[in-house]
């Protein structure tokens, strides 16, 4: 038996898989496209490894994809064998648990298995950036701090992740609002693990509810390569430093960001679609013809209408699919989603149900251009918007949406303290798209339906 880099022992029978497995965890960390690459080949080399099968399952779960469930529940079914013939140590059942509990729709159950493993091996860094992830996903980022705030005292400098959990723990305390201990957190990051693009990315979040894209784009500029080797998540990235280009009033760059870098590659991953969605209707609300951009992602969208993997996710399709008019495929998304709400029997479902329900109505409502109503159900989704999963950054287009629906439908009062609660929550700053809409309402709303006006059908 070996001990992995974060010394853990693992059921591994080969120096060279052990390799493998230390570069699949530092891969995972930095969100590095080889983290695939590694981990088969050590399923490659020790089919046998339990563990290296739950991680598989739990890393294709958290796509948040449906067809991804079978590929997880085979992975499932290779750990269990594994186990039973002896190929796992007690740490490394706890994460085939984590598996399970994910496959049953239990995600907070399987965020308590990882939080198990760090209570007895809080060095463990890879079960901390798995419950660090699903928290993620569930919209948790008091717990998220508090499960790195935990094990902080396990590690130092020379720990081989303490750049990567310093990241994490940037990015946490930031999403509660800790803004300048985000900063310093995750400067720190960046400086000791120059790759660790969690962390690079953190610091940019700290700028973004913090109104300073001026600060944003001096950070992000020149250091490139922190998320060149990225998966994705490189795509997201670039949509940060497009928001702020955006933020300044230069709409070209942002444009030319999102054909060059943020929709680079075509692709249907929801986390892409994510960026792109929310990016063109930014620009839409910002009075921005975005031509023909929608329709790629439309037609990617219009396939996942029976996904429901996650609220998130199904609210990003349905701005892509109200962006490329695409009436009857956000039909049936909402039909689906109304039934899934019905179920509420898993951790998803229960997010379908609220803020799903009203926050769908109200996209809905917006893309049929009657603001009333979408203003009444995006308001009144907004209170539970934070378990729709994602980040504040990523949520605030559907904040942009619920002021400019109360703008639109005259309910300049009710849109003026959304406003005024947003500007709290970014620390009294305020950003270019807040002072446009206080405008807008200190002129009581005569010139807004033309100022915001999204391009004709």
């Amino acid at each position: 038996m070996y001990s992995d880099l974060f010394g853990g022992d693992v059921t591994l029978t080969s120096k060279s898989s052990l390799d493998a497995w230390n570069a699949m965890q530092l891969a995972f960390l930095s969100h590095g496209a080889s983290t695939p690459t590694h981990l088969g080949a050590v399923l490659e080399a020790e089919p046998q490894f339990a563990m290296g099968h739950a991680v598989k399952g739990l890393f294709c779960l958290m796509l948040g994809r449906s067809e991804m469930v079978q590929v997880a529940t085979d992975s499932h079914v290779s750990a269990q064998a594994a186990a039973a013939a002896g190929h796992a140590n007690p740490r490394e059942r706890l994460y085939i648990d984590a598996l399970s509990a994910f496959l049953e729709g239990r995600l907070i159950g399987a965020i308590e298995k990882m939080e198990t493993v760090l209570r007895a091996h809080p060095q463990d860094s890879l079960a901390l950036k798995i419950s660090h992830a699903i928290r993620f996903v569930l919209g948790d980022p008091t717990g998220m701090r508090a499960s790195i705030e935990r094990v902080l005292p396990a590690y130092d400098p020379d720990h081989p992740a303490w750049g990567y959990v310093r990241g994490c723990h940037s990015f946490s305390l930031e999403e509660t609002g800790d803004y300048a201990r985000a900063e310093t957190a995750g400067r720190q990051a960046v400086a000791h693990t120059p790759d660790d693009a969690w962390g690079l990315h953190a610091v940019a979040h700290v700028y973004d509810m913090t109104a300073n894209s001026t600060a944003g784009l001096e950070w992000l500029t020149g250091r490139e390569s922190a998320w060149a080797h990225c998966n994705n998540f490189r795509y997201h990235v670039w949509w940060h430093k497009a928001l702020m280009h955006l933020d300044q009033g230069d709409v070209d760059e942002a444009i030319a960001l999102y054909d060059a870098e943020v929709r680079k590659d075509k692709t249907d991953d929801y986390r892409d679609i994510s960026n792109g969605a929310s990016l063109l209707m930014r620009l839409e609300l910002n009075g921005v013809n975005v031509g023909n951009r929608w329709e790629e992602m439309a037609e990617f969208s219009a396939n996942r209408t029976e996904d429901g993997s996650l609220i998130f996710a199904d609210l990003h399709y349905l701005l892509a699919m109200m962006g490329g008019r695409r009436e009857t495929a956000m039909k049936q998304m909402m039909a689906r989603i109304h039934r899934d709400a019905q179920s509420s029997r898993t951790d998803p479902e229960l997010r379908m149900a609220a803020p799903g329900v009203a926050a769908a109505a109200g996209l809905e409502a917006f893309g049929d251009g009657n603001y009333q109503a979408a203003f009444l159900n995006l308001a009144h989704a907004r209170p539970t918007m934070q378990n729709a999963g994602g980040s504040h950054a990523q949520r605030d287009v559907f904040e942009r949406m619920t002021i400019d629906a109360g703008i639109r439908a005259g309910f300049f009062d009710d849109a003026k303290a959304i406003l005024d609660d947003r500007k709290a929550r970014r620390g009294g700053n305020e950003d270019g798209y807040a002072a446009a809409r206080y405008q807008m309402i200190a002129e009581n709303g005569r010139n807004a339906e033309a100022g915001l006006r999204l391009p004709a059908e």
